[in-house]
C-alpha cells in the first residue's frame, strides 16, 4: 500500500489539487488557486484582490517542546503574513486554531497569544476569533492559523510569472535557521511592498522549504530551467552551501526580474533597505539547459524521510 513517504509532499498536494472542484460562480471569482503562497480572489472591491492563506505549526515538527510559548506563537503568525508579503499584499484579518493536550500549562497559551497579538500589530493584522481543541494525551500541539490580507490588482505577483532570460534575486542571507532565526524572523512586508510599487516583479516567493526546494519550485511553475552561481549565494556566518540551500526557514523573498530591471533596482534597493542585502544569484532559462542545485534533494518536504 502507498504512504505519504513514499510520494512526499509536493506529489501530495499535486494529487490533491486534481481533486478540486474549481466549478460554479465561486470558481470563477478564483483568479490564482492551489500552488502559491496564496489564493487570490476577486469580491468585488474596486482596484484590490483578497488573499487567502493558512498555515500550521506543529510541535516537534515547527519547534520543540521547550521552545518559549511567545516565539512559537510569532513564528505561527509571522509564516502567514510572509506568504502575503510573497504575492505583494499585506495582511488583514487572522483567524487562529489551537489543538492542545489538556495538562498543556495556561501560562502557555497566553504566551502562545502574547506572541501572536505582538507579530500581529507590528504588520497591520488582527486577530478577530478563532477555534480550541484538545488532543489526546501524548500527541503533539498543533497551532493554526488562517488569514484574509489584500492586494492592488495591479500589483499581485505569483511563482509562475518568470521568463527565461530573468535574473534571480534573494534578500537577505541563508541558511542557519535552526539557531534561532526560525522563531524571530522579520516578514519581508515592507520590502515587498516597495518592490512590487516600484518595479515589474515577473515572479516571487517566500523561502520556507529552503532554496534547493523552493527556486525549482518557481521555476517549474514559470515553466523555466535555472542557473546560479552557487559562489554568490548569500550565506550567514558560520553557514556553508549546503546549509545556505537545505537549511530552510529563511523566510526571505525569492523574485526573479528582466535584466533590464535589475541594474536599477538594484542601484535603488542599496538606498532604501541599505541595512538588508539583495543579491543576484542566476538566471531563469529555458528548461533544456537549466540546472539542478546540489543537495536539490535537501531542504524541508512533509513526509519525506529525506530531510536534512
Amino acid at each position: 500500500m502507498k504512504r505519504l513517504s513514499d510520494i512526499g509532499e509536493d506529489s501530495l498536494i499535486e494529487r490533491l489539487v486534481h481533486r478540486l472542484d474549481r466549478g460554479g460562480e465561486s470558481g470563477d471569482r478564483v483568479v490564482v488557486g492551489p500552488g502559491d503562497d496564496c489564493a487570490v480572489v476577486d469580491v468585488g472591491r474596486p482596484g484590490l484582490y483578497q488573499l487567502l492563506k493558512t498555515d500550521s505549526l506543529v510541535e516537534g515538527v515547527h519547534y520543540l517542546a521547550e521552545t518559549p510559548a511567545a516565539k512559537v506563537g510569532w513564528k505561527a503568525v509571522a509564516r502567514v503574513i510572509s506568504d502575503f508579503a510573497a504575492m505583494g499584499g499585506w495582511p488583514g484579518q487572522l483567524l487562529v486554531t489551537i489543538a492542545m493536550p489538556a495538562d498543556k500549562e495556561v501560562r502557555y497559551v497566553d504566551g502562545l497569544y502574547r506572541g501572536m497579538n505582538k507579530c500581529a500589530a507590528a504588520y497591520g493584522a488582527e486577530i478577530c476569533g478563532g477555534e480550541t481543541s484538545s488532543v489526546p494525551d501524548g500527541s503533539a500541539a498543533v497551532i493554526s492559523v488562517a488569514g484574509t490580507g489584500w492586494v492592488k490588482k495591479s500589483r499581485y505577483v505569483t511563482r509562475s510569472g518568470g521568463q527565461v532570460g530573468d535574473l534571480v534575486l534573494v534578500t537577505g542571507k541563508l541558511g542557519g535557521s535552526i539557531k534561532g532565526k526560525h522563531l524571530n524572523f522579520l516578514p519581508r512586508l515592507e520590502a515587498s511592498r516597495w518592490l512590487v510599487d516600484q518595479f515589474r516583479i515577473r515572479s516571487m516567493m517566500d523561502l520556507s522549504d529552503g532554496l534547493a526546494r523552493d527556486l525549482p519550485r518557481l521555476a517549474m511553475a514559470s515553466d523555466c530551467g535555472f542557473l546560479i552561481d552557487k559562489k554568490m549565494i548569500p550565506r550567514n556566518r558560520g553557514c556553508d552551501l549546503s546549509q545556505a540551500l537545505g537549511d530552510g526557514e529563511d523566510y526571505e523573498l525569492l523574485l526573479t526580474v528582466s535584466r533590464r530591471t535589475a541594474a536599477k533596482l538594484c542601484r535603488d534597493w542599496s538606498h532604501a533597505f541599505p541595512a538588508l542585502p539583495l543579491t543576484v544569484i542566476g538566471e531563469l532559462t529555458d528548461k533544456a539547459s537549466g540546472e539542478a542545485l546540489p543537495g536539490q534533494l535537501g531542504g524541508w518536504s512533509h513526509f519525506s524521510a529525506s530531510n536534512g
